[in-house]
């Protein structure tokens, strides 16, 4: 019975820890007026993931949160915005061939789908990889398209258990999104990601 209790007691810690480090994630978000605060908060909640599963359990999570955060503040920015921009050129390029009719154009739309691909490994692989290595900025960019196409089962795994459990949960339990979407998403994330960083150690 104590055993059981035990379980539980962790269990709610662990429901706790993740809930409140999600709400912070969305707060910071705000406080950056979304495009200034989603990179640096997302930051911060993968800095605060990667300590838990080094076995730093007991960090203080709001000071951590704010020290990072403060920290990359302009580091993280940085690179969002040239991956925003290379998002809305992309955008813009993919509208513009999917207005024309000729086969040319419709094989250079199908291009610019890999590109968007390309972007959402990048990004996927983008986070685990900043809070773990010191690197410039645009090395960061660099770095995670390169490991994640070294590595495309784990890649193709962690984008379809994300899309399909973020689209699931979406369509049953909405507002659970709302309290854990990002930090177990964060969680999953480093978890699958930094499988991969005893090969790069060196060359990073």
């Amino acid at each position: 019975m104590a055993e059981v209790a035990r379980g539980y007691y962790i269990f709610a810690i662990w429901i706790t820890r993740l809930a409140y480090l999600n709400i912070l994630w969305v707060l910071f978000t705000i406080a950056g007026l979304l495009f200034f605060g989603i990179m640096p908060a997302t930051v911060a909640m993968f800095a605060i993931v990667r300590k838990w599963q080094r076995g730093e359990d007991e960090v203080p999570i709001f000071t951590t949160f704010w020290g990072v955060y403060r920290k990359e503040f302009w580091k993280a920015n940085s690179i969002g915005i040239i991956l925003f921009l290379l998002g809305y050129f992309f955008s813009i390029q993919f509208q513009i061939l999917g207005a024309q009719s000729a086969l040319v154009y419709q094989m250079a739309q199908f291009s610019i789908v890999i590109v968007f691909a390309l972007l959402a490994m990048l990004v996927i692989y983008l986070f685990p990889i900043y809070v773990h290595f010191d690197l410039k900025a645009m090395q960061y960019l660099k770095w995670p398209l390169i490991v994640s196409i070294v590595h495309p089962i784990l890649t193709v795994f962690l984008l379809a258990c994300i899309g399909l459990a973020g689209y699931f949960i979406f369509q049953v339990f909405p507002a659970v999104l709302f309290f854990f979407g990002g930090s177990l998403s964060a969680y999953f994330i480093t978890w699958g990601v930094s499988k991969t960083f005893s090969k790069y150690e060196a060359a990073i």
